[in-house]
């Protein structure tokens, strides 16, 4: 007689974790395949090895599993594979390699982006190419490349075929096949699709709907909706990213849901059901994506999406974690590029964290708040946990206002996404409608940019977090212990109060000077040995060299004081006994009171050349306010602290002066120091031209170094031979990033490259590090 089981029904079953495994598999299998390339096929031979050795000991489910993830793996690292060898080995990759002017046809894949550059505007346009003519030979071929030409690039709309004559230049990028500069403006040989150019019609209208709004508002609309976040001021994306907010700009499930489930609404209202319903919610997702452009987190925003509809009605609540490891399966077959992805790592931990600790959050907290309430809290809360440890990996931080600010505005996020969508559907019909509309939108996101301003303003935003390997193992220790907390902690009322007040007092209260994780060996930074660092603050100069354990001179801080306080705080420096500033433009100095705040100052000096006036009161003014005197850099001087010495080489001024106030003069007259440290030989240039470069080789013709900080942020204007025979083995790049005047200039690095230089940049790199050792000088990289 079979014996029966009573199934308790409100107990719901544990989470089936053998599709997470495999889809962990295959991940892994992609980030190796980019990583280490052919070596990565071991994965997937090691797995069915051990699968077979486990099979042959009677461990047949087990067996199975190891087949399944060496399936996937096999997959993701072949399909990884096969697209990196066909890029790096396609006529396009070859051309560019020769740097030939060839003329090209292809598709537009992306909308044109105008950028104010140093000499004028410049637009860039990604073109998938079907045709080549290099060298006198027609090519007939695949690839996507990156096109960068003058303003008359931003009439040719997205789904536009084109034929233009550039010159072909080798792309960093791995899914770009090369980059184009050109001057002229393309031919247009055939317009885009119906289908694009109602999907542009739609997005215009939505910005119509909302013109007249304040800028914030204004811009945050079509971001919140589509994804268009061209215009967002920079005083909003740094809010955002402070207060955790950045997912609500960028294209996400949670868009593609709020979309598809206001028009499965309007379906429902007008009676439709069952299969029509499904077909609806499909012809959304299509539709969506239109609006929002094929860009990756778009693609796999609509893959889960999918996978979603599919699960309705089969008990797909209780199936999420597998019907995400399907759709993230799917993803890494077909582009498996997003394994070395960080939005998408950082998609599919938020989804993971809300399916698996989502419902046990809002089941602890229903037992004494309302269920709405408690979900409203244990949704932003499981995602923001979920994603911690990439977040701090990225940006060297840990949010602690990011639940609260998400709790805040989680109830208008939806009605400003629908709201936005219908104003710009009914501006299609009747422009006055979709405006009324649309001001419904522009004041929900009102309130939304309110929160981040209140968030970001706080004593204590985020905290300071490294993103070593040790940095991120004890955070993903720490993340995990709290997920199993959580929900025993927050079941009592009593104790859940307390947890929430105490959080409150922590984010509300603490003194923002021990917003920073103490221990550099926790955090991971900064690395041990490290002589020079350059600061990662944006468009501008802020490096430290440095001294004694707590000790730095600090070379240049700009352009803002929270951040250059901030990298400092990261790299330990509580002491600085001098400060240089190379000159007085913005960017160099107005992140001066960023340097002085809660540390020991000795003393700043300053190029003699006084120009411009503006920077020149607002460096004494602020110097004054904090009690440090202010000198001037001599030509020739050599200074010693501890084992580092610092010699003026430049400019070479006998007093001070007063500039003509074009920035030329100020530039040329940056204060040039070399550096010498641990038998380290550095040049921090400043901003200085080609001819104070061309004075310097000529006074100093042997001069030698280790490393190279690349004048005026990697612009053009430089004497680019005088670089190369410095004959520096690592040169660094202070550059903020997509930057309006296109710095670095990637021919002037290419140049350096040629020469044999390591580069390093802050826009991609994060805070750079130069580090001492027996074989010379060598890079780490914070990110």
């Amino acid at each position: 007689m079979t014996q029966q089981t009573e199934v308790d029904p409100g107990r719901r079953p544990a989470h089936d974790l053998r599709m997470a495994v495999v889809v962990t598999v295959g991940w892994l299998g992609g980030i190796a395949a980019y990583g280490v390339g052919a070596w990565s096929v071991w994965l997937p031979v090691a797995l069915v090895v051990v699968a077979v050795v486990l099979a042959r000991q009677g461990r047949a489910r087990g067996s199975r599993l190891l087949v399944g993830c060496a399936v996937v793996g096999t997959g993701v690292v072949a399909s990884a594979l096969l697209r990196s060898e066909a890029v790096a080995h396609g006529v396009l990759r070859a051309v560019a390699e020769e740097r030939a002017v060839a003329e090209l046809r292809g598709t537009v894949v992306s909308d044109p982006l105008v950028v104010d550059g140093q000499w004028g505007q410049q637009v860039v346009v990604r073109v998938r190419v079907c045709e080549v003519t290099a060298r006198g030979t027609r090519y007939r071929l695949g690839g996507v490349v990156l096109a960068l030409g003058d303003p008359g690039w931003s009439r040719v709309a997205l789904g536009s075929e084109v034929r233009w004559v550039g010159r072909l230049a080798p792309a960093d990028d791995a899914d770009l096949a090369a980059l184009v500069v050109g001057s002229r403006p393309p031919v247009r040989i055939r317009g885009p699709d119906v289908w694009w150019r109602g999907a542009a019609a739609v997005r215009s209208s939505i910005r119509d709907s909302v013109d007249g709004r304040p800028a914030a508002q204004r811009e945050l609309v079509p971001a919140l909706v589509v994804g268009d976040d061209v215009g967002l001021p920079d005083e909003v994306e740094r809010d955002f990213r402070t207060t955790g907010l950045t997912h609500l700009t960028a294209v996400s499930g949670t868009n593609l849901t709020l979309v598809v489930g206001f028009l499965l609404l309007l379906a429902r209202s007008v009676g439709v059901r069952g299969r029509w319903l499904t077909l609806v919610g499909l012809l959304g997702i299509v539709g969506f994506v239109l609006l929002a452009r094929t860009e990756p987190s778009v693609v796999r925003a609509a893959a889960m999406g999918t996978v979603g509809l599919f699960a309705l009605g089969t008990d797909g609540r209780r199936r999420g974690l597998r019907a995400l490891g399907v759709a993230v399966t799917a993803l890494l077959l077909v582009s498996p590029a997003l394994a070395v992805s960080a939005g998408f790592a950082l998609s599919v931990l938020a989804t993971g964290g809300i399916v698996l600790l989502g419902p046990r959050v809002q089941a602890a907290l229903g037992q004494w708040l309302p269920m709405p309430m408690a979900g409203a809290i244990a949704v932003p809360f499981a995602a923001q946990l979920a994603c911690t440890p990439v977040i701090a990996a990225l940006s060297g931080e840990v949010s602690l206002v990011a639940v609260l600010a998400n709790l805040l505005v989680a109830p208008l996020v939806g009605p400003a996404t629908v709201l936005g969508l219908a104003g710009g559907l009914a501006g299609l019909v009747w422009d006055p409608l979709g405006r009324v509309v649309g001001t419904g939108a522009a004041l929900c996101v009102g309130w939304i940019v309110l929160v981040a301003r209140w968030g970001a303003d706080l004593p204590v935003p985020s905290v300071g977090w490294g993103s070593g390997v040790l940095a991120i193992a004890a955070l993903v220790a720490l993340c995990l212990g709290v997920a199993l907390a959580a929900p025993a902690l927050l079941r009592r009322r009593r104790l859940g109060v307390v947890v929430v007040v105490a959080s409150l007092v922590v984010v509300l209260g603490v003194p923002g000077r021990i917003a920073s994780v103490p221990g550099g060996w926790l955090r991971g930074w900064p690395p041990r040995g490290w002589v020079l660092a350059a600061c990662d603050v944006g468009q501008g100069d802020a490096l430290a060299v440095s001294v004694a354990p707590h000790q730095a001179i600090v070379v240049d801080a700009g352009p803002d004081p929270d951040l250059v306080d901030r990298c400092l705080d990261r790299l330990d420096v509580t002491q600085v006994p001098l400060v240089v500033l190379t000159h007085f433009h913005a960017d160099h100095i107005t992140g001066l009171p960023g340097v002085l705040d809660g540390r020991t100052v000795g003393v700043v000096e300053a190029s003699p050349m006084l120009d411009p006036a503006a920077g020149v009161e607002e460096v004494t003014r602020t110097a004054a306010e904090a009690g440090v005197v202010v000198t001037r850099a001599s030509y020739g001087r050599t200074l010693r602290y501890g084992d580092v010495t610092l010699q003026v080489l430049w400019p070479d001024l006998p007093a001070p002066v007063r500039g003509p106030g074009d920035g030329s003069a100020a530039n040329d007259a940056s204060v040039v120091l070399l550096i010498e440290s641990r038998g380290i030989r550095m040049l921090l240039t400043g901003d200085i031209e080609p001819p104070g470069q061309q004075r310097l080789a000529a006074v100093l013709p042997d001069l030698d170094i280790d490393v190279l900080k690349i004048p005026h942020h990697g612009s053009t204007h430089q004497d680019t031979d005088w670089l190369r025979s410095l004959d520096a083995e690592i040169a660094v790049v202070s550059v903020g990033e997509d930057n309006d005047y296109g710095h670095p200039d990637p021919w002037l690095l290419d140049a350096l490259v040629y020469g044999g230089a390591e580069i390093a940049r802050t826009d991609q790199d994060g805070d750079v590090a130069v580090v001492a050792g027996e074989g010379g000088p060598t890079v780490v990289t914070s990110d």
